[in-house]
């Protein structure tokens, strides 16, 4: 599928920011493709439709984790996780893409997972530095990934705990697991 094809597709499930996000991440994790050796039309695929399920009605999404027997550790977690693993599966349902590869880019964006493949880093973290995004810590990332995706990944993961821990939010299990599996990986 071509990109003009596809960012139509996904134009019309976000919303106007959500979609200029999408374009952001889409540039960054070409660009991230072409730094570190990664198949750049795959990142560009799962970037566009990252966010593909991002304003689903949570309803739907989560009748979406039951019935396709997604893990049900979800539920019990904030629902904006659910877009992620529910977007892949929306993703190869309703438009039919079927390249495992990109499903898991889409499937892991937000939790990360052990053994992340290059691809799946790349989304993850494109998603975190793209160029729209503000808040504290995402510049020294934005720099990190310039030479190291692993220390990208790694900050951005630390970032995201910590910013959990200080709301006393619950963090999802393949968070931590990822975030030990980088750690481990390392040493």
């Amino acid at each position: 599928m071509d990109r003009e094809a596809a960012l139509e597709i996904v134009k019309k499930q976000l919303t106007e920011h959500r979609y200029t996000h999408t374009i952001g991440v889409m540039e960054t994790a070409i660009r991230l493709a072409e730094l570190f050796g990664a198949n750049q039309k795959k990142a560009e695929t799962a970037a566009i439709f990252h966010d593909y399920a991002k304003f689903r009605p949570k309803e739907e999404m989560k009748k979406i984790i039951i019935e396709q027997k997604l893990p049900s550790i979800l539920l019990k977690h904030n629902s904006e996780l659910w877009h992620a693993p529910v977007g892949a599966y929306l993703v190869e349902k309703e438009v039919g893409i079927r390249d495992k590869d990109v499903l898991n880019a889409i499937k892991y964006h937000t939790s990360g997972r052990p053994n992340m493949t290059l691809l799946e880093k790349i989304i993850y973290v494109a998603d975190y530095i793209e160029p729209n995004r503000h808040f504290p810590g995402v510049e020294e990332v934005r720099q990190l990934a310039e030479n190291d995706l692993e220390q990208a990944l790694l900050k951005s993961m630390q970032n995201t705990i910590m910013f959990l821990l200080k709301k006393n939010q619950a963090i999802f299990p393949e968070t931590i697991e990822t975030y030990n599996w980088i750690i481990l990986k390392e040493e």
